[in-house]
């Protein structure tokens, strides 16, 4: 069969953004503490930006007209959309310094205090009686151990990985007798595979009373029954009255799930968790202040030594040879980029504080009491119709974010809710449903926890018609599970 090659056109439409378009994007996203991390990068890698006031806004001798026309309101821009172009990472926790005023008083941590779990495991393969070729098996086996102190890869999986990453060909059996001494190690529980070798492994080091020896019955020969709270079958399995299932059960749960989440690191890790509240509101005067978190955040300026030097090689136009041309286009692209940068956290600084004063407007009454009754129904396309933005745009702008208020730090996500009509019309927030939901699970009779069909009938009596299956979302979302693992033995 013949083939043939033929030319066709045909027209479309694409947006395309401007390098400037893309640094607001790129900017409107990142929290006060990658902020700061990426204006450092920037400061590094561009002689032409300097830290420090700036002394004009436009260097003189340079033509900014065309910068202006492409960065002309990017964030207005009905033809692009954030989400387009940017991936919706979303990452909670970060490093940070803290606030603005307890920062500047706290006297630097030296964090080389303490050792990580890692280091505290492989510190106790030096105290066994291992030769040199096993402690180094050792240490790759620790190297896969998880931050809750699990042991992931099966036997197999380490002696292929050990091949495949180091050429060191080690017998399964020889691996298994290294991970069995790993095993051993402190806190009790490390490197099991899951959390029934974990509980196990810890019990088998208590005392072997009764109480102990049959809570490892329980664990090693019905751990599945016991992990859905099946009392009566437990019972009726080992031939037990409810006491001594009762003083089993009370062995087990004083026992640690994840053995390496108690370890707390150095000084160093345990600081990952803190945030860096991006905004900061105060009440002054009975009304509330909305400030950015600049304190960590340099200044920014055109370098006066560029500036100067393209002011030479400008006024000799006539008279620059190619070397010095290209020294001047090096020059010029350099400070562009700068005037680029330093416009984009203008607009970045700008768009994130007309988010962050819708926010405070629409939930005034939150944040001058600061109690969660009085949180309105609120949504993104809210705020976006509030401030004429698109609301992809004040997605990229809260997410991450994080403001400080006088009754504590909450991310911005936690003010959007979405609304329900009670029967009498009236509009609450779903989180009002979700408290509901749990204050009547946390005050229930353990045992005979409450169904999800009894909250429905409870909430209807109250004045909210929810769905069951509305009432199951809210419980899963808050991490309560069903009703029947819920039930406790008393």
């Amino acid at each position: 069969m013949a083939t043939s090659l033929t030319l066709t056109q045909k027209q479309k439409l694409q947006v395309k953004l401007s390098p400037a378009q893309i640094q607001v994007m790129r900017m409107l996203e990142l929290p006060a503490c990658e902020l700061q991390a990426r204006i450092n990068e920037e400061l590094q890698d561009n002689p032409a930006l300097d830290e420090g006031r700036d002394q004009t806004l436009d260097n003189e001798g340079i033509d900014n007209s065309t910068l202006e026309d492409e960065f002309s309101n990017p964030l207005q821009n009905e033809d692009f959309n954030y989400d387009d172009y940017i991936q919706d990472d979303d990452t909670s926790e970060r490093i940070s310094s803290s606030n603005r005023t307890v920062e500047a008083m706290r006297e630097d941590i030296p964090f080389s205090v303490g050792i990580s779990f890692g280091e505290h495991l492989k510190a106790q393969i030096y105290l066994t009686k291992m030769d040199k070729p096993d402690r180094h098996i050792a240490k790759f086996v620790v190297g896969n151990i998880d931050g809750d102190g699990y042991l992931r890869r099966t036997v197999e999986d380490l002696v292929d990985d050990l091949i495949f990453k180091e050429g060191l060909t080690v017998s399964i059996e020889k691996m298994q007798e290294i991970v069995d001494q790993i095993k051993q190690f402190e806190p009790r529980g490390v490197a099991a595979y899951d959390l029934q070798e974990c509980l196990l492994l810890q019990l088998q080091d208590k005392e072997p009373t009764p109480e102990v020896q049959l809570a490892i019955d329980i664990l090693s020969k019905a751990f599945n029954t016991f992990s859905k709270k099946q009392y009566s079958k437990l019972i009726q399995r080992f031939d037990i009255s409810e006491e001594e299932l009762r003083n089993a059960i009370a062995e087990i749960v004083r026992l640690n799930p994840k053995p390496g989440s108690s370890w707390m690191g150095t000084v160093y890790d345990r600081n990952q968790a803190i945030v860096t509240p991006d905004f900061i509101v105060d009440i002054e005067d009975n009304e509330l202040v909305v400030s950015l978190n600049q304190d960590d955040i340099p200044p920014l300026r055109i370098s006066s030594e560029y500036s100067q030097m393209l002011d030479t090689y400008s006024s000799n136009t006539n008279k620059l040879s190619a070397s010095e041309k290209d020294a001047v286009h090096f020059v010029k692209s350099k400070i562009e980029s700068a005037n680029w940068f330093i416009d984009a956290i203008r607009k970045r600084n700008e768009t994130l504080m007309q988010t962050m004063k819708a926010i405070v407007a629409y939930q005034r009454d939150f944040f001058m009491n600061g109690d969660s009754i009085y949180l309105k129904p609120m949504v993104l396309k809210d705020i976006a119709d509030r401030i004429n933005m698109d609301v992809s745009t004040v997605s990229r702008a809260c997410n991450n974010k994080y403001v400080q208020t006088q009754f504590g730090i909450f991310p911005l996500k936690y003010f959007f809710s979405e609304a329900i009509l009670t029967k009498e019309g009236e509009e609450v927030s779903t989180r009002e449903i979700k408290q509901k939901v749990r204050e009547l699970i946390d005050n229930e009779d353990k045992n005979h926890p409450i169904t999800d069909d009894e909250l429905v009938e409870i909430l209807h009596a109250s004045g909210y018609p929810i769905a069951r299956r509305t009432v199951a979302k809210y419980r899963e979302k808050m991490g309560i599970p069903v009703a029947r693992l819920r039930h406790q033995m008393q």
